[in-house]
Formats: C-alpha cells, sequence, structure tokens
C-alpha cells in the first residue's frame, strides 16, 4: 500500500510504565494512535509492552486491570513513557526513583505523561530540562523543582525529554511524533481516523501560517468528499493561487493536493466499506465518484484490494 511519506519501515518500540491509578483515558490516547498509524500504514511501525515494576497487575483508576507484559527492570528500548496519573506522590519511593534512573540509560527518549514529569524529576531526570506538567500541579511543580524549566504547554519536547500535561494532550503528543518519525500525511490520516471533520487541524497546534493555510485547506476538502471541488476552487477557498498550494502542500505533506484529495475520498470509501453494508455504487457516490469502477480502480491500486475483496 502506497504512503505519502513514511520515513522509516523499521518498527519503534515503546515502553508504557503504568502504576496503580493510572488513567485509562491518557493510556488509549497514548497507544491508540500507534495502533491506527500501524493499521493505516499496513506495516508494524511502532510496538509497545506494558510495563510494571514488579510484574504484577497494575489497576487504572476506574478499575481496568492491565498485565503488565514484562518488568520495568528487564526491558529497554526507545521511548519510555512514564504513567502514573492519579496518586503519583505515593509512587516516588527510593525503589521507583532507583528504577527510573536506571531506565534512563536503556531507553530514549524519557516521557513524563500526565503527572510523570513529577516522578522523572524527583529522579532528578528533568534537572536543567523544560518540562511541563498536568496544569493543576504546574505551581507546586514548579516550587518543588526549581531546577526544571516549568512551562505552561500542552507538550515540550527539549533533547531526549518529553513532558505532557494530560490525557487529551496525549493524543495531540503522539500525532506530534507520528508526523515528525513517519510524515505529516500519516499523521493526517491517524486524525481522520478518529476526528473525521476537525482532523485536518487536529494537529496544527503552533503550525506556521504557512502550514495554517494547508491545514485549512485539508478542512475544505474533507468539508466536500462527496461533491469535490477542483484544486483551483480549494485554493481560492483559502486565499491561494493554485500553484502556491501546491508547492506548500508539496513542502509540508509530500504529496499534490490531488493526491492529498484523492487519499481522503479513498480513506472516508475504506471505511464505508469496512464498517457498513452501504452498496459500492453508493458508497462510490458518497466518496465522490461517478463511476463506480473508477473508484474500485483507484481503491485497489492505493490499498491493494478491491472494495469487494476488502469486505470478504
Amino acid at each position: 500500500m502506497h504512503n505519502w511519506s513514511i520515513q522509516s519501515a523499521a518498527p519503534q518500540h515503546f515502553g508504557v510504565l503504568l502504576f496503580e491509578g493510572f488513567s485509562n483515558h491518557c493510556l488509549a490516547n497514548t497507544i491508540e494512535p500507534l495502533r491506527a498509524a500501524n493499521m493505516i500504514s499496513g506495516k508494524p511501525l511502532y510496538e509497545w509492552k506494558f510495563l510494571s515494576l514488579d510484574r504484577h497487575p497494575v489497576t487504572s483508576s476506574s478499575g481496568l486491570q492491565v498485565t503488565p507484559h514484562a518488568t520495568l527492570a528487564t526491558a529497554s528500548g526507545g521511548p519510555l513513557i512514564v504513567m502514573p496519573s492519579y496518586g503519583f506522590l505515593n509512587h516516588g519511593g527510593w525503589r521507583t526513583l532507583a528504577a527510573l534512573r536506571s531506565a534512563a540509560k536503556r531507553f530514549s527518549p524519557l516521557v513524563g505523561m500526565d503527572t510523570g514529569s513529577w516522578l522523572l524529576a524527583e529522579a532528578g531526570l528533568l534537572d536543567q530540562y523544560q518540562a511541563t506538567i498536568h496544569w493543576e500541579e504546574l505551581t507546586n511543580f514548579a516550587e518543588r523543582f526549581p531546577e526544571v524549566d516549568a512551562q505552561r504547554e500542552r507538550f515540550i519536547e527539549d533533547r531526549d525529554r518529553i513532558t505532557c500535561s494530560g490525557a487529551m494532550a496525549a493524543f495531540d503528543l503522539i500525532l506530534h511524533l507520528i508526523a515528525r518519525d513517519r510524515g505529516q500525511a500519516l499523521a493526517l490520516e491517524v486524525a481522520q481516523l478518529f476526528m473525521t471533520r476537525d482532523s485536518a487541524r487536529s494537529h496544527a497546534r503552533g503550525a506556521s501560517p504557512k502550514s495554517r493555510v494547508v491545514n485549512r485547506a485539508l478542512a475544505v476538502m474533507q468539508e466536500h468528499l462527496e461533491e469535490p471541488l477542483t484544486i483551483k476552487d480549494v485554493a481560492s477557498r483559502v486565499g491561494r493561487t493554485q500553484k502556491s498550494l501546491e508547492s506548500r502542500m508539496l513542502a509540508d505533506l509530500g504529496a499534490t493536493p490531488q493526491k492529498v484529495y484523492g487519499r481522503l475520498r479513498l480513506n472516508l470509501a475504506r471505511k464505508l466499506v469496512s464498517e457498513t453494508d452501504i452498496p459500492v455504487s453508493e458508497i462510490a457516490l458518497r466518496c465522490g465518484y461517478l463511476n463506480p469502477s473508477a473508484m474500485t480502480r483507484a481503491f485497489k491500486s492505493e490499498f491493494g484490494a478491491t472494495p469487494r475483496e476488502l469486505r470478504q
């Protein structure tokens, strides 16, 4: 299956260190975008293991029990996501802090999700770094750890440390990492899978004015999948010439507006094929194809199977 700009096919391994009282919401917003990226790309771009300090099952704040794949002491890999969430002050004993210091030699980067930043700071692993934390704890965090440059941000990436302010921001952070490492186009598709109409804007916080033009164009495209506009019309609606929009999209997404628009329409077709019993002829109309055969040919070229084969 063709993907616009997946830069490396080698899987990236995540360790997710859970503590009693972790947030289901934070965990889902961390893992589900990675799973979706694997599904959309058709490749194992990301792998993850749930970890704990003692291998015993860990129970979330709402009662969900997770059995870890391994203990932190026996694991190593790429990013280590530290996720204590609620009750984090009860987890800062010497055993936890020593385990985190040891893990810092085997994982990179270290990622403090939600209140995970507190444990990393208490272990001395955020000294001289910019960092954020759940905003309810930001003032206490800044007072308790003056050697950390505490900032009120959704997430901060500073060298080999990443900190994130909460469950909703976790989704934005993972989309940011997907875009950085696997391409903006894949991040767009992941966002579209979860948030449909607003997906074009969902991972664009802090984007440059030029990038905001692309995001507005993507939003216009998503709003006109059933009756596609010409690229000239899309450009006009965002206040640009067609040539300017084409240049900007190639720079940001590595693909022409025509290719991006076609992929958005085919993504909708794949969703309808996979999740409904709507006839292929009607799906074609909903995705802006007057001829079902034309959609089937494009669908097979993009996804390696016809709509009917995918349903089977």
